[in-house]
C-alpha cells in the first residue's frame, strides 16, 4: 500500500491540494480533505497549475484486497516548464516503457524496485527497474517502493544494491539510496 498510505495522504490534505489518480479509485479518499480529485483511465491528460500528467497503461493491478479488480493502476508522465519526469507507480516488465521515449529525455525516473519477492509477476526486479528506465530514455533514476513499507520478502537492503549492480558504470545516474536523502536535480 506504499502509493496510497492513507497517514502520508492526510498530510497532503488541502483546499489547495489536487490528487491525480487512477481511474474507479477516487472513492478510496474522503474528497473533502482535497481541493480537487482527478481519475485517469490510460493515455489520459490532465492539468493542475503548471503541471500536465499523463498517464499510461503499466504491467499491474488496481485490487487493494485481492478482490476489488475494477479498480484502475497507471504510471505517469509530469511535465512542466520543460521538464518531463516519469513515476512508474508499481509494475512489472512490460515493454510499454519504450513508448515513452522521445526526441527530448526525461529528466527523471522514479522507478519501483522493491516488493519483487515473491511478486515478480506484479512487481520489477532492480535489474528490470534499471532496464525500464532506459527503455523510457531517462537520464537520472529515482528507486522508490524499497526500504520504507515491508511488501516484499527481500532484505530491506538488496533492491538498492541489485540497482547499484544493474548501473555499474552509470551508477552515477542514480539520485538517492538513503530513505529520506534529499537530492536536487537540476
Amino acid at each position: 500500500m506504499g502509493h496510497f498510505d492513507i497517514p502520508s495522504l492526510r498530510k497532503l490534505a488541502g483546499p489547495r491540494t489536487t490528487i491525480v489518480m487512477a481511474k474507479n479509485t477516487s472513492d478510496l479518499l474522503r474528497h473533502g480533505r482535497y481541493g480537487r480529485v482527478r481519475e485517469l483511465r490510460w493515455d489520459e491528460t490532465v492539468r493542475c497549475g503548471p503541471l500536465s500528467y499523463r498517464s499510461f497503461e503499466v504491467n499491474h493491478w488496481g485490487a487493494r484486497y485481492g478482490s476489488n479488480t475494477w479498480r484502475g493502476y497507471n504510471g505517469y508522465v509530469v511535465e512542466a516548464e520543460g521538464h518531463r519526469v516519469l513515476f512508474a507507480g508499481d509494475a512489472a516488465l512490460t515493454a510499454n516503457f519504450r513508448a515513452l521515449r522521445r526526441a527530448r529525455r526525461l529528466d527523471l525516473a522514479i522507478m519501483p524496485i522493491g516488493a519483487y519477492n515473491p511478486r515478480i509477476h506484479l512487481h520489477c526486479s532492480s535489474e528490470q527497474a534499471w532496464r525500464k528506465g532506459n527503455d523510457a530514455g531517462a537520464e537520472r533514476f529515482l528507486p522508490a517502493h524499497h526500504q520504507t513499507f515491508p511488501l516484499g520478502q527481500e532484505p530491506a537492503t538488496e533492491p538498492i544494491e541489485r540497482l547499484y549492480h544493474a548501473a555499474g558504470a552509470d551508477s552515477g545516474r542514480i539520485s538517492a539510496c538513503r530513505t529520506g536523502e534529499q537530492v536536487w536535480i537540476v
